[in-house]
């Protein structure tokens, strides 16, 4: 498959107030009767997911961190609708039965441990934000970013709302080979308006020198990961979910539909909204 596939101080208390322990003092019995502390579960709201307890993945920074030049990524958002969801968990478990070392993309949580419980599944995978990339994940200096924002501002002034059906699952691996992804692609509805906002984008990155996208973009979005190279796992991986879809579910609709709404440009931490259309 083609390498695209895919792509991407503390400080301390002041003790000057404390009284120093008088020598030869008797104790004071109700001082020296220490009670032991609460509960953990009185401390915790009722929804309290404890991620400490989940197993998390290493991953690699795309490229090397250096002084002055910050990630650029320009996406479109998206969020899993409550009513895929139910569905999605019951795929995600599969998932985890036939690879075992998977991982929740961005938050890194081991995707065995998240099926072990459908709150933490659904909260800390289903329940965040994906995104679908229109350009390369790259290094751009701190003077480009300006002029880039204003370029993909004026480019994307005049956009509308149009349907995103991710209908199929398809795996990818980075352009290093250090990470695989499990993913459902955009291959119908929604294909041609994405690729003309890739193009776009292509070209504000061109007038800065930066690396264009692939020739032929497959847009996506990415659940879950795995460490190198596992082509030939998710592969299977997906055409076996396919097959499980097909078994408990006789609709023949697309695994999920989105509205599009918004585009982003994140530059290191910060986040700029390129174009946002109003409900």
């Amino acid at each position: 498959m083609d390498a695209l596939m895919a792509n991407y101080a503390s400080g301390s208390d002041d003790d000057d107030d404390e009284q120093a322990p008088v020598t030869g003092a008797a104790p004071d019995p109700e001082a020296s009767a220490v009670l032991p502390p609460p509960p953990l579960d009185l401390l915790q709201p009722p929804n309290f997911i404890d991620y400490s307890a989940l197993a998390q993945g290493n991953r690699v920074r795309s490229f090397p961190h250096v002084e002055g030049i910050y990630a650029l990524h320009v996406y479109i958002p998206v969020v899993i609708p409550f009513d895929a969801r139910k569905q999605l968990t019951l795929v995600m478990r599969r998932a985890a039965s036939l690879v075992p070392d998977l991982y929740a993309v961005d938050a890194d949580y081991a995707l065995s441990e998240l099926c072990k419980d459908e709150q933490k599944l659904e909260k800390v995978l289903l329940g965040r934000e994906f995104h679908v990339s229109l350009g390369r994940t790259v290094g751009i200096q701190v003077d480009q970013i300006d002029s880039l924002v204003a370029m993909l501002r004026q480019k994307f002034q005049s956009q509308q709302r149009y349907w995103m059906d991710f209908n199929k699952w398809e795996h990818f691996v980075n352009d290093d080979s250090t990470r695989s992804f499990l993913s459902l692609e955009v291959t119908r509805t929604g294909l041609t308006e994405i690729s003309r906002q890739i193009h776009m984008v292509d070209e504000v990155y061109r007038l800065h020198g930066l690396p264009e996208f692939y020739k032929n973009p497959r847009p996506h979005i990415s659940l879950v990961w795995a460490l190198g190279d596992v082509s030939s796992k998710l592969k299977h991986a997906a055409k076996e979910i396919e097959k499980f879809q097909s078994s408990i579910s006789s609709s023949k609709n697309c695994n999920l539909r989105c509205n599009f709404s918004r585009v982003v440009c994140k530059v290191g931490k910060k986040v700029y909204d390129i174009c946002k259309i109003s409900d």
